[in-house]
């Protein structure tokens, strides 16, 4: 009995052994509850693994979605939740039923490299349900066309279209919404979504109502430099890898993915592009935009001569559409007033922080919300199973800024 005890024992730990080597991550100190972040990533990694090429691996991390995430309309004492359209674009709509009428509004948009996720995720129901309640407002979050089934301009273009019918007379009628205290708001590819929308309907002149306020957390901005600080300093930090981003990046705009590595290696922004102007290049120069503090021993990564004709082969790249961060100044200054999130250890963080720059550069009223210990999609985990405290922290913050704003 006591071998066979002994011989379980040793393979029980033999197991778990195995297990914490596949789970452990040498990651920086700072970050907020490193095991959580460590078990979370393995997850996704297993997903990851059990698929071959980056589209196959989408549809099937869709697959897990649709089984562990997707949740029904259910409306609350406080909320009516319902699926519905925005103009002709699939919606979830949360609506507060009590307080005072006309209500805010908040048009959202996902996350999910412009390939995963659902507004009919437990994660992101939680977070519009909570905003609905707590800002006594009507939120809708918009289910736009995901790749690899839709690339640019789709995704932008559900996005404008649906943010178009949002700020329509007859929406307002519809949901009894004030006008005057709209906000269009996104986290990672869905901030690139609402960044882009509000610089589009910014300069429309021909509109009746604006979005007074933006609120981008954790935006993807640009995809001209991935040797920026955040880039180097976090390019082996889950849950988003500095290649899985060019991927992402990729397949959004529809490109060959072996041109992943001439991406990674800056090959398609060296001084020999002439597509690039030096004032498109100066929008994203971080050794100008970042304080010091971000910008600490990292050096930028010049590279002379570039691979030939790939910017033709990729010209959304320098489609400020596609990469708000390349937008004029004059395009800036017409945007609403702006919050941007960032995350000490995301490989984004500097593209929310450059752009706010950019923003109160261009006379935009920018908060800058940054978090020492968070992460990419930490507000994704602000609740249970999960429940990471820096993701309930940016969450509690991000709606506050939206009550003392809108």
């Amino acid at each position: 009995v006591a071998t066979s005890l002994h011989s379980k024992l040793k393979r029980t730990s033999i197991l778990l052994a195995v297990a914490a080597y596949y789970v452990y991550l040498p990651l920086p100190g700072g970050v907020s509850e490193p095991w959580k972040l460590m078990l979370l990533d393995a997850l996704i990694r297993g997903f990851m693994r059990a698929a071959l090429g980056l589209c196959h691996q989408v549809h099937l991390l869709n697959r897990v979605v649709s089984w562990v995430e997707l949740i029904e309309a259910r409306s609350s004492a406080g909320v009516l939740v319902s699926d519905g359209v925005l103009g002709g674009v699939p919606s979830r709509i949360f609506q507060a039923t009590g307080g005072r009428w006309p209500k805010r509004g908040v048009l959202y948009f996902h996350g999910g490299g412009w390939a995963l996720g659902t507004a009919r995720m437990r994660s992101y129901d939680f977070l519009c349900r909570k905003m609905a309640e707590e800002l006594d407002a009507v939120v809708i979050s918009v289910d736009y066309r995901l790749a690899p089934e839709a690339m640019f301009p789709d995704q932008y273009h559900d996005a404008l279209t649906a943010s178009r019918a949002f700020l329509s007379k007859e929406v307002a009628k519809r949901y009894s919404l004030d006008r005057k205290r709209l906000c269009v708001s996104g986290d990672s590819s869905g901030g690139n979504l609402a960044a882009a929308v509000a610089q589009e309907l910014g300069s429309d002149v021909t509109l009746t109502a604006h979005f007074k306020v933006q609120a981008l957390i954790y935006p993807v901005l640009q995809a001209l430099d991935f040797h920026t600080p955040s880039y180097q300093q976090n390019k082996a930090v889950p849950i988003l890898y500095r290649p899985v981003m060019a991927r992402y990046w990729l397949l959004y705009l529809g490109a060959d993915p072996s041109l992943q590595l001439a991406l990674l290696a800056n090959n398609h922004s060296a001084l020999d592009q002439p597509a690039i102007s030096p004032a498109a290049r100066s929008h994203l120069d971080w050794t100008v935009l970042l304080p010091a503090e971000r910008k600490k021993e990292f050096r930028p990564l010049v590279v002379e001569t570039g691979t030939p004709g790939l910017l033709g082969q990729v010209p959304a790249l320098l489609d400020a559409r596609a990469v708000p961060l390349l937008a004029k100044r004059d395009v800036l200054a017409k945007t609403p007033d702006a919050y941007v999130l960032t995350c000490e250890f995301d490989v984004l963080r500097d593209d929310g922080l450059m752009y706010a720059e950019r923003l109160r550069r261009a006379g935009v009223r920018v908060t800058s919300d940054h978090y020492e210990d968070g992460f990419h999609g930490c507000i994704s985990f602000a609740h249970l199973p999960v429940m990471s405290a820096v993701g309930r922290r940016a969450v509690d913050n991000y709606i506050r800024w939206l009550d003392h704003n809108l």
